[in-house]
């Protein structure tokens, strides 16, 4: 049963959970499976960058329309999120795209995918390692999972955004974090192991997907089982210094040509 707090807006309340969805239906779309693509455009890279923002500005539309002080606390912590872990994503992309450009940058998902499939998968270009690294460090904050669920915390404030939601309307958000999961994969498998092209459309899928699923292994379900949820200050701290580090010694590498 969808039940809608008295004191909720509505539309809002309705309309945010499908805002999220809708946004990253359109990102997996402009994602190459290797060779093959749906969209395909010269700044790829930017139009998915805005796209993934908006999960999350939804949760925080859905959250401030519920009118729970549950879920004012989860969109303060949201909001830090973002700011957090967008500047090290940032610097990862723009390593990839002047890595890819040269003298210039290349925006172009689809221009990096087949730059790999000559040069070889980005991951084994040295420069590019650090880059990686704090991509895979970005994926579980993007998506938010433990321990970077600072904004749900369902020990501390009964899930946050998403303490008044239930029905369809919560359904679908538990669908948008399933989705994102698979875009965030699949998005660092474009700009790392590109290079893996067997040239059948359907058993690049297939090894598409056994790679997010190794991802999502690695990057969430172990360190979801090993970690404890951090502190909004401490996962800050984290994603400005160590992880936006790492990304910004693979940018000075690839800007000095090594």
């Amino acid at each position: 049963e969808t039940i809608v707090p008295h004191s909720a807006n509505r539309t809002a309340y309705l309309l945010a959970p499908i805002l999220g969805l809708v946004s990253l239906v359109v990102v997996a779309l402009f994602i190459p499976i290797f060779s093959f693509s749906t969209f395909s455009g010269n700044a790829d890279l930017i139009v998915i960058l805005y796209l993934l923002t908006v999960p999350a500005v939804a949760l925080i539309i859905g959250g401030s329309a519920s009118g729970s002080p549950f879920a004012g606390i989860g969109i303060s912590r949201e909001m830090v999120a973002m700011m957090a872990y967008e500047l090290p994503l940032v610097i990862v992309l723009l390593s990839v795209a002047k890595k890819v450009g040269g003298d210039s940058l290349c925006f172009s998902l689809q221009q990096i995918v087949e730059w790999q499939a000559n040069n070889g998968c980005a991951l084994f270009q040295w420069s590019l390692i650090p880059a990686a690294l704090a991509m895979l460090l970005v994926i579980p904050a993007e998506v938010g999972t433990q321990p970077f669920d600072v904004a749900e915390a369902e020990t501390e404030i009964c899930e946050g955004p998403l303490v008044e939601y239930s029905g369809a309307p919560l359904g679908v958000f538990k669908l948008n974090t399933a989705m994102k999961m698979f875009v965030m994969t699949s998005l660092f498998t474009s700009l790392f192991l590109g290079g893996i092209d067997t040239g059948i459309v359907a058993l690049n899928a297939v090894i598409l997907v056994a790679i997010c699923i190794v991802l999502t292994v690695l990057c969430m379900t172990l360190i979801h089982a090993i970690t404890a949820r951090l502190k909004i200050e401490h996962l800050f701290k984290f994603y400005w210094t160590v992880v936006a580090g790492l990304a910004a010694l693979s940018l000075i590498l690839v800007w000095l040509g090594l």
